[in-house]
């Protein structure tokens, strides 16, 4: 089984117009429900002590079937349909509101401190460069022993790779060359931290 984490995409725009008719429905059957509930509450705590109970959804898995590993091995991976372009345009809009929202609450907050620059290509790339060379134990303070967590590095090494790979050709002179830079040496250090470990698991001549 692949060590890679299983994640689900959900739609969230068809709980939009979802949520009257299921709000109403609640209502409806809330009154009666919870007249009946109590009691049956009471007798499902007497017989299991009070605790809580794991409930398995079985209509859900009826109707997914098939496993996740074997969806996705047969190219069959369900993803909601992509949002329009005026529904991405709103949202985008929505973003830079709250964005903004949230930027004049903190400068509130901290007259001193000015706006904050806007993101860049270049944030992105340091992002995984700083990840990765902690995740190699760079940043370790002066007497302590560094944790270094290599296949976590290998990973993010990785990212680093299939960005270079998937924006090539869209990147400016000035991109492609602090990409090109971290990503080489990311590796360097990356293969220099692994023959560290290799040596240390030979044993001395003599032995």
């Amino acid at each position: 089984m692949s060590d890679t984490p299983k994640f689900t995409v959900i739609d969230r725009r068809k709980f939009k117009a979802d949520e009257e008719e299921a709000n109403r429905e609640t209502a409806a059957g809330e009154a009666g429900a919870l007249a009946g509930a109590g009691a049956e509450t009471k007798s499902q705590a007497a017989e299991t002590g009070g605790g809580p109970r794991l409930v398995v959804n079985e209509s859900r898995q009826e109707s997914n079937p098939k496993p996740v590993e074997a969806a996705e091995a047969e190219g069959e991976m369900e993803l909601p349909p992509a949002p329009t372009a005026e529904e991405s345009k709103e949202q985008k809009v929505a973003y830079d509101a709250s964005a903004q929202r949230l930027e004049d609450i903190v400068r509130a907050q901290n007259p001193g401190v000015g706006a904050q620059p806007p993101v860049g290509f270049e944030h992105l790339v340091q992002q995984f460069y700083v990840s990765a060379m902690i995740q190699m134990g760079a940043g370790t303070q002066e007497g302590q022993r560094p944790r270094v967590d290599i296949l976590g590095a290998r990973n993010t090494i990785d990212l680093l790779g299939i960005l270079a790979e998937k924006t090539k050709g869209n990147l400016t002179d000035a991109e492609d060359r602090m990409l090109q830079a971290v990503l080489f040496e990311a590796r360097m250090a990356f293969m220099e931290l692994t023959r560290m470990i290799t040596l240390q698991g030979v044993p001395p001549p003599g032995r």
